[in-house]
């Protein structure tokens, strides 16, 4: 019975032993599938800001937590934890939901832990360890205004549904030290009303004109989810440039 409860106590996300412990040691050694993914690599080291754009299924957000987790658990490194930044489509008014911030966006971090369970294959729960040892935090962009984020990895996810104000919000609380990195595709975006448009579009032409920022756009031949996937998204691409010229 007392091994049954230490089990219980480990899988709701409480302190446990030493051998539960995330290092660098246990994070999977990853290569790049792609020319694409290869460039972000080859330039990780060399630019303090990333837009990773372009169709799904390409693993932007995946190699981008991996190179950010490996920056952060290096000894001797110089930026402290890693912060996945997502807006709450549909709820972005999160903040009137019930229960504390953790609560309220666990389903939205959803993704990110299993993004770090394949990181980590060999750490149960891999997610909650790093959370618990402070290497890595979530949080919804309803929480970012007031605070500056300093010497952290900042990865903007599903960034096609920020609205301008949210983008500008996340990239004037970037502090001392802090790389920052937007994964999207403006394809994909969430938002429908008029006056909530995604404005990754105008950030795009932004960032064209910000020497530190570094952008990599990731087309249907960077596809390695799944060979069915690169299908229907070439294909939908094709309807919808035939659509397009038939307008």
């Amino acid at each position: 019975m007392a091994k049954k409860n230490l089990q219980l106590v480990q899988n709701e996300g409480l302190p446990v032993s030493n051998s539960l412990k995330m290092r660098i040691e246990d994070l999977r050694t990853i290569q790049a599938k792609t020319e694409t993914q290869g460039q972000f690599m080859s330039q990780y080291d060399y630019k303090p800001a990333f837009l990773l754009h372009g169709c799904a299924g390409t693993g932007k957000t995946f190699i981008a937590l991996y190179r950010a987790l490996e920056e952060v658990m290096m000894k001797g490194g110089t930026r402290d934890k890693v912060i996945i930044v997502r807006s709450a489509v549909p709820s972005r008014e999160i903040g009137h939901l019930p229960g504390d911030q953790d609560e309220k966006t666990e389903v939205y971090s959803a993704p990110y832990q299993s993004m770090c369970q394949e990181l980590f294959p060999n750490k149960p729960q891999a997610y909650h360890r790093l959370v618990e040892q402070k290497y890595l935090e979530f949080m919804c962009t309803s929480f970012v205004r007031g605070i500056t984020l300093d010497h952290a990895i900042v990865i903007v996810d599903e960034c096609q549904n920020l609205n301008d104000m949210e983008i500008n919000s996340i990239m004037t609380r970037v502090g001392v030290n802090t790389k920052i990195i937007f994964c999207g595709d403006f394809r994909q975006t969430d938002l429908y009303k008029r006056n909530d448009l995604s404005g990754l579009k105008q950030f795009m032409v932004t960032v064209e004109n910000m020497p530190s920022f570094c952008s990599v756009e990731f087309g249907p031949e960077d596809i390695v989810r799944s060979a069915l996937v690169r299908e229907y998204i070439e294909a939908r691409m094709k309807y919808e440039d035939s659509n397009y010229l038939s307008a």
